[in-house]
């Protein structure tokens, strides 16, 4: 044999070879790699979680740097719950933290609500039927490469495990999970944002 099987069994085949990284936790990802990926990505920019209120938290001038790939020409996203929303509601009896679900919402939408009506900036929240699949998994997908958290029972999303997907075939798992947000996003309802009083 060319290969003993200790090599073999680490080789990554088929599907894994998607799987650059496993976290046990969302906020075992270091904000550097966020930033790396948002950085990179120079046609799509995704942002399919349910709140998104972290990223602001995480990265530096995220503002100025989402302002930076929409003038270079990038397509920036997000999908959020709706903050009046009935799943939100429940979740926020689920969590039950200070913070509350649909307060994390609307920080987030008052701060893409500073990019004002810049091109290529699209904001959607859920559908009502679709709601309670988008709660359940968020999807942060940077050109070929994506985070995915599928959220655990009662747990919030930073404790929740995340992957780190880069796209190697069709059909792979980048690919299912980006056609499943891509799904949520089509049914979306448009959300027309407050800019931000100067």
């Amino acid at each position: 044999m060319i290969w003993p099987k200790a090599v073999k069994d680490r080789i990554k085949t088929g599907g894994d070879r998607e799987i650059i990284r496993s976290y046990p936790y969302r906020s075992a990802c270091p904000s550097t790699l966020w930033g790396e990926l948002i950085a990179d990505a120079t046609e799509d920019l995704f942002f399919a979680g349910y709140t998104n209120y972290f990223l602001w938290l995480d990265q530096p001038a995220f503002v100025s740097t989402l302002r930076r790939k929409l003038d270079n020409g990038c397509r920036v996203r997000f999908l959020l719950g709706d903050p009046d929303g009935e799943v939100t509601r429940n979740r926020e009896t689920i969590e039950d933290v200070a913070l509350s679900v649909s307060t994390r919402i609307r920080i987030t939408l008052e701060h893409l609500g500073k990019l004002g009506a810049h091109a290529g900036l699209e904001t959607r929240f859920s559908a009502p039927d679709d709601a309670v699949n988008h709660v359940s998994l968020s999807v942060f997908r940077f050109d070929n490469e994506a985070l995915v958290t599928p959220h655990l029972a009662r747990l919030v999303g930073h404790d929740s495990p995340m992957l780190h997907l880069r796209k190697h075939d069709s059909g792979g798992m980048f690919d299912r999970f980006s056609e499943h947000a891509e799904e949520l996003w089509a049914r979306g309802v448009q959300v027309n944002l407050t800019p931000a009083a100067p």
